[in-house]
Formats: C-alpha cells, structure tokens, sequence
C-alpha cells in the first residue's frame, strides 16, 4: 500500500526574473514501512522533492497524496495539522530548542495535540527517550550533549507524536562517521522493529546501502529507482503505540 503518492508533479520558483524548475513531471509511489533514500548531486531538487512530501511546500503542478489525502488545495492550518499528526522531520542541523531540556524538546510537538493530557505527554517523552538510549539525559540542554546525542533527541522527537512518516534531510551530514553509522543503525532498527516508513534525502553513500529502496534523482527528474531487498516489511499494526 502507497503511503506517499505524487503523480505528475512539477515545481517552479521566481529568482529575480527567473523561473527555474526545481523538479519536473515526478510520479512516485512510496510504499507503507519502506527505508527509502532520495538520492542526487547538490540543486538536483531532492530537498525539494522532501519538502513537498512534507507539506512544508506545495507543487506548481500535479497531485500529492499522503496516507490516502489529497493535499493539493488545503490550507496552511490543515497542511500544519496534517504535518503535526501524520509526518515526522529530522534535519542535519538538529533544530532543538537551546533553551529547553532533551525532554522539553520531545515534549513540544506534542503540545499541538490538544487530545493528549499532561500525563500522557510525559509518558510519551519518556518513552521514546527511552528507545533512543537517552533517559539518563532526559534533563540535559543540547549544548550538553554530544552530536549524536543531539540527533537521537531529535529522532526521538519526531518519533513522539506517532507519525506514519518520518522524513530525513540529510541526518547524518554534521555527524563524524562512527556516530553517523550509529544513528543510522538506529533508525533501520526503529523501521524494522516498528514499521514507521523513513524517506531520507542524502548524499551519503552509507544511507544508500542501507536503503531497501533508492531513488535517484538529477535536474529535477527522477532518473532510477531501485529496490534493494523484497523481505517482508513490518505492517502497521507493529507500528510504535
């Protein structure tokens, strides 16, 4: 089952006088539990391609479908629920709050889900700290913790909120490399173990051969898409609860 679908879908942007395509006429379909990396040179619209997947952007042209929904017309509320409940993110910069605790910072997404009590955010916090190795550093500020550290914290942010997503802009590009295969390690476990879909953007050749699909993508157009391995994925019913 497509958990991801785009058909047909092109983006443009205005620099100055300019129209420059971003990405031109992509069909893509990404299967539910998949550990799938987008792959290309620098300006060959991958990050693009991300970001319209994660409703940060929307298309100049074409269909998007995310679990089943149509994005094209919603608005940004409705897109920003839609991120808040069914899309987690991770950056290569982290993007934690200085100011908070790791705990905090797996707490604030959650604040958005008015249906959850404090208890159960606590509980939640707990839990994937717990399953990214970080409970002992539950109280610690991010410029007490290491890189890795930094980035299991955000994992398991975007973890916290349940999503069916989780989208990766290069992860592992401010890491050193043992540290850089140990997060990835993590995050093929969280996939095989839970069946949360990974769609990563990258140039790093170790998340490519880690992938079990690999998407290639230059100038804006999708040139290969390869399947690695047909082992039987994980259902949603062993998806994180």
């Amino acid at each position: 089952m497509s958990i991801v679908r785009l058909e047909n879908v092109s983006k443009d942007y205005t620099l100055g006088e300019q129209q420059v395509q971003a990405l031109l006429d992509i069909t893509l379909s990404i299967d539910d539990g998949v550990f799938l990396a987008i792959a290309g040179p620098s300006g060959s619209g991958k990050s693009t391609l991300l970001n319209l997947i994660g409703c940060i952007d929307t298309p100049s042209c074409g269909k998007i479908l995310i679990n089943g929904q149509d994005v094209s017309g919603r608005t940004p509320d409705q897109l920003s629920d839609l991120r808040a409940r069914t899309i987690g993110f991770i950056f290569q910069t982290f993007n934690l709050f200085p100011v908070l605790s790791a705990e905090e910072n797996v707490e604030y997404p959650l604040l958005q889900l008015k249906e959850l009590s404090t208890s159960e955010r606590r509980d939640r916090v707990s839990k994937y700290l717990s399953i990214v190795g970080l409970s002992k550093f539950a109280r610690h500020r991010p410029n007490q913790l290491s890189g890795g550290q930094r980035q299991r914290v955000a994992i398991a942010r975007a973890l916290a909120t349940q999503p069916k997503i989780v989208l990766a802009d290069e992860p592992t590009a401010n890491l050193d490399h043992k540290t850089g295969e140990g997060i990835l390690q993590l995050m093929k476990d969280i996939n095989g173990n839970f069946g949360t879909t990974f769609i990563f953007s990258t140039h790093d050749s170790r998340v490519m051969e880690m992938a079990n699909r690999l998407v290639h993508i230059e100038d804006g157009q999708i040139i290969t898409q390869e399947v690695r391995d047909e082992e039987k994925r994980p259902t949603a019913a062993g998806r994180i609860a």
